[in-house]
């Protein structure tokens, strides 16, 4: 059974995703506070967080944040719930480590649905980097290991959260050939996402100031105007 923990502090809608997500057959775990949802993280090591962005004390995005930081939390999907809408805080939420950003009110099928597929993308994460045939990848400065989830660039590990290490996996595993932010977006986060392809160049973005020596102009991660983004053939 996958636990998911549902941090809100709005105690009727936790008790509406409560009931819909065990009726699905997750176990499910509660938290009204920042503090209390970075405790459980830590000692429950949930499947999946479903992470309101406005808490008492600590707030969401600092939840986030500090979740990414910590080695025994940082591969934890997030999911953010908010009841704001600007474009900037979504695309906040997904630069500092969410994997997925729903605005309130929503659909508890649609939120089920999100999560469904947030977890199956999860598993297809760990199935793919246990395949020995691509697991280590090495490119000069930038070494990418499946199997122990690390990049390194010049011998220093870089802090990628899980959907920043999949999509960069994803286009090294095949250098040389442009993929659409389309097919990214399908690939990386799952046919039934509901997001859009902005998504996509938030983490490239921030892949890319992680380790490019200069984001301005990509040693590794290139875009193709007009079409989507390839990761250099090095060997050419």
């Amino acid at each position: 059974m996958q636990t998911i923990l549902v941090v809100d502090d709005e105690e009727n809608i936790v008790e509406l995703i409560k009931f819909n997500l065990e009726r699905e057959g997750y176990r499910v775990i509660t938290a009204a506070d920042g503090n209390a949802a970075v405790s459980l993280a830590d000692s429950e090591s949930p499947d999946l967080i479903l992470l309101d962005v406005m808490l008492p004390g600590m707030d969401g995005l600092a939840v986030c944040r500090v979740l990414n930081q910590k080695p025994q939390t940082r591969n934890i999907p997030i999911i953010m719930l908010s009841a704001r809408a600007e474009e900037l805080d979504k695309v906040l939420g997904l630069e500092i480590g969410a994997d997925d950003y729903v605005t309130k009110p929503f659909s508890t099928r649609e939120l089920v649905a999100r999560i469904k597929a947030r977890l199956r993308r999860s598993r297809e994460a760990e199935d793919s980097a246990q395949d020995k045939s691509c697991c280590r990848l090495v490119f000069n400065r930038l070494v990418i290991d499946q199997e122990k989830f690390l990049v390194t660039v010049d011998g220093t590990g870089l802090e990628l959260t899980p959907k920043e290490f999949e999509l960069l996996r994803f286009l090294a595993c095949e250098p040389g050939k442009v993929f659409s932010r389309d097919y990214l977006l399908e690939k990386i986060w799952g046919y039934d996402y509901l997001g859009d392809s902005r998504t996509v160049d938030v983490h490239i973005r921030h892949i890319r100031q992680k380790f490019e020596q200069v984001p301005g102009q990509p040693q590794f991660i290139e875009t193709v105007r007009g079409v989507g983004y390839r990761f250099k053939d090095l060997a050419n």
